[in-house]
């Protein structure tokens, strides 16, 4: 009874054995299960992840809260840390009322989607550049900022402003600083490295601010007023503001020589907006038109006097002024226009001035080249121009021997 035979023996040990290599397999899988997990977590939560691939929901329909998750890691929050002064926005919700707006339904789907989110003024701030006037208290030192809106995709616009007449220098001893100015374009992937490359751009320049809403066409006002918003917590001293877009070419150093010679000795605590003037116009009402604005967004059918959106300088005191005022008026697509009517309601006027070109600088003549340097010696700005049309001019306008005689130029 108590012995075991030699076969028995060897079969129970087996058994043994084998069940114990099981267990082994089992947890050893388990771990497998678990390891692989964890990575697929970490790769699911990189820092590139800005869209809701199960959903297709874009964006501005997250959460702020889930937002800021989904785009920033920990190395970007060190080289952009958030605002301290401006309060985390809380997400925007659309107003579900338009629907009742007469007409809704025939209306574009990009006006209808501006009639949705018009209310919304406030969006999470993406990218920063806190010390770009030196903080609050030095931001008088800037005798000019440039702000400049672009889009996510225009980095090789922004990469020649840098090098040319945007490079942040002194000139006659007056600080000239700029600023890039953006929403959040396209979707998905495309979405995640447009967002990388103005990240990279931020760590290496400093000079990118972005928010979290569409960079389209109809939001070109709230982006304008984000800006003012920023300006009045990061730069509320600084004397004048350069607002144009990235395919101007502009002259700085003769924005600086002007506006330091202004007749009433503005020293930016002034009036100031000059610009290309355009009055006695209203909102276009055909649809084909990019600037189409139906009476649903705007009854009236007229505009007050404003200077056109390409480019215009305008002094801080002016800046200010305009954004109090716009805490009054609702929200007008188009930015340029909607600037003139804080104007007006303010008091204030807009000002033309010879030498900003919005509509393009002509010439005398087909048989000349309309881009000799002479001609763009002496203006302000002129829209617009090619990247590489722009590196050529700023460097050809600042060669030492250039020289403008009438001669010279119908001779070419």
């Amino acid at each position: 009874m108590g012995i075991i035979s030699g076969g028995t023996a060897w079969r129970w040990s087996y058994r043994r054995q084998n069940r114990a290599m099981r267990i082994s397999l089992r947890n050893i899988g388990a771990a497998t299960l678990v390891v692989t997990t964890l990575c697929l977590v970490v790769i699911l939560n990189r820092d590139n992840s800005s869209y809701d691939l199960s959903t297709g929901i874009s964006q501005r329909q997250l959460p702020s809260v889930l937002k800021a998750d989904m785009i920033h890691s920990p190395d970007d929050d060190a080289q952009n840390p958030a605002p301290t002064e401006v309060p985390p926005q809380p997400y925007c919700e659309r107003n579900h009322s338009m629907v009742n707006v007469s007409d809704f339904d025939t209306l574009p789907h990009h006006i209808q989607d501006f009639l949705f989110y018009r209310h919304c003024r406030h969006f999470p701030m993406l990218l920063d550049a806190p010390d770009k006037c030196g903080g609050p208290e030095a931001s008088s030192d800037v005798f000019l900022l440039l702000v400049i809106k672009s889009s996510p995709p225009n980095y090789d616009r922004r990469e020649v402003l840098r090098k040319t007449w945007a490079q942040e220098r002194q000139h006659h001893g007056k600080w000239i600083r700029r600023v890039f100015i953006s929403g959040v374009s396209d979707t998905g992937f495309e979405q995640q490295r447009l967002n990388k490359v103005l990240r990279l751009e931020s760590r290496e320049y400093g000079d990118v601010i972005q928010w979290d809403f569409a960079d389209t066409f109809f939001n070109l006002t709230l982006k304008q007023m984000l800006f003012l918003e920023w300006m009045e917590h990061r730069c509320p001293s600084v004397r004048f503001l350069l607002n144009g877009d990235d395919d101007i070419f502009a002259n700085t150093d003769n924005m600086v020589d002007y506006l330091s010679g202004l007749p009433d000795g503005n020293d930016g605590s002034k009036h100031l907006y000059v610009g290309h003037l355009i009055r006695w116009v209203g909102p276009i009402r055909e649809k084909w038109s990019k600037y189409y604005v139906p009476v649903q967004v705007q009854e009236s059918n007229s505009y007050p006097p404003y200077c056109g959106g390409g480019g215009f300088l305008l002094s801080g005191s002016t800046g200010r002024i305009i954004y109090k005022m716009s805490h009054s008026i609702t929200l007008l697509p188009i930015d340029d226009v909607y600037m003139g009517m804080c104007l007006e309601k303010a008091g204030l006027e807009p000002v033309s001035h010879f030498g900003v070109r919005t509509a393009g600088l002509p010439v005398p003549s087909s048989k000349v080249d309309s881009y000799h340097p002479c001609y763009y010696r002496e203006i302000l700005l002129v829209h617009r121009f090619l990247p590489y049309q722009i590196y050529l001019m700023w460097n050809r306008i600042n060669e030492p021997n250039l020289k403008c005689d009438g001669s010279q130029v119908s001779n070419l």
